[in-house]
């Protein structure tokens, strides 16, 4: 009878589910200054949050730890369980969203953060967190684009060292011969120029001559230095004429001293480097609501919490009036009765 020969060597164990990667930038995110992992790291936790918050603290950085991403890798637990578990993890103080606002290349985003701190924080703690995301997604942006760019790879081959002999000393008496370059174009006219030269165009009676140009042209210049432009000078010259004008250099020089705009702020100059801006606020654990860090206690907005912690209970409650039924209904059958 034949025997079979089984081979001692043990079978591979299964390989166990890869976690879900989130899209780059997002996930899961660390917090700094954490104590090190030990075995009753959540032991004070009820049993569900003790699981969850130990698989979510075994994740990689930049895992996926949304509600379904973990309802899908924990089947113990729904969705609906899932993120219950998450908000009280929000309480304890282990879990904070963050969502971020990225200006730059002329587009707006807003973009949520997941961080995830093993030891527990209190809000204070996640206050002043949150502004230093935002102070260091502001310094890394500057260092950034203020880095000088790596030099370009050459493909050609090294020099190699060859001895020569020093070159002979330049005589200072040599001089190189300049170069011919293009002759220089004269500027042209001043917008203040053009706007006034061009009145007699819009307004007849307002035809200045290239003299009374020059001689208004710092006048006009200055209504443009206010942040207005030609269209809004021109405008403000020619409404309102009377019937007949003796002057015109004499009108517009009034015009343009007594109806001299006032100065309007100077708007922000963008980026010069091209550094995106940047705003961070805190979302709630529960409805993902937005809100300053100090209006978000807990990672909750004030409708979640009330919601949590139910019906106050400062005032008691009134009891219920009795009411006497027969009486009532007696006297309904009196008023259908009536006439």
């Amino acid at each position: 009878m034949a025997t079979e020969h089984l081979s001692s060597a043990l079978r591979t164990p299964a390989a166990s589910l890869p976690y879900d990667r989130a899209q780059r930038g997002y996930g899961k995110r660390s917090a700094p200054a954490q104590r090190p992992s030990r075995a009753d790291d959540f032991a004070l936790l009820p049993e569900r949050e003790r699981y969850i918050a130990g698989y979510v603290d075994r994740l990689p950085e930049g895992c996926a730890m949304d509600v379904k991403s973990l309802a899908k890798a924990l089947p113990l637990y729904g969705q609906m369980a899932v993120g219950t578990a998450l908000r009280a993890l929000g309480v304890a103080g282990h879990l904070r969203r963050v969502r971020c606002q990225v200006v730059g290349s002329g587009q707006s985003r807003w973009v949520t953060r997941t961080f995830w701190s093993r030891t527990a924080r209190d809000s204070e703690w996640w206050d002043a967190f949150t502004r230093a995301v935002e102070h260091l997604a502001d310094q890394t942006a500057e260092c950034a684009s203020a880095a000088p760019p790596p030099p370009p790879a050459s493909t050609e081959a090294p020099e190699r060292h060859v001895e020569t002999e020093p070159p002979a000393p330049v005589s200072p008496t040599a001089v190189v011969p300049r170069q011919r370059g293009p002759e220089p174009t004269p500027a042209g006219p001043s917008p203040a120029y053009l706007a006034l030269a061009r009145l007699g165009r819009v307004e007849p009676r307002l035809a200045l001559s290239a003299a009374d140009c020059a001689v208004l042209e710092e006048l006009a210049t200055a209504w443009l230095d206010r942040g207005v432009n030609t269209d809004y000078l021109t405008q403000a010259l020619v409404s309102g004429l009377p019937s007949q004008v003796g002057s015109p250099v004499g009108l517009v020089r009034r015009r343009l001293t007594d109806k001299v705009p006032p100065r309007l702020p100077a708007a922000p100059a963008p980026d010069a480097q091209g550094a995106p801006a940047r705003r961070v606020l805190m979302e709630c654990t529960e409805c993902g609501a937005p809100g300053e860090p100090e209006a978000l206690p807990d990672g909750l907005c004030r409708r979640c919490r009330t919601q949590a912690d139910g019906p106050s209970s400062g005032a008691p409650a009134e009891a219920p009036v009795e009411r006497d039924i027969h009486a009532l209904v007696g006297g309904l059958r009196d008023l259908l009765r009536a006439p």
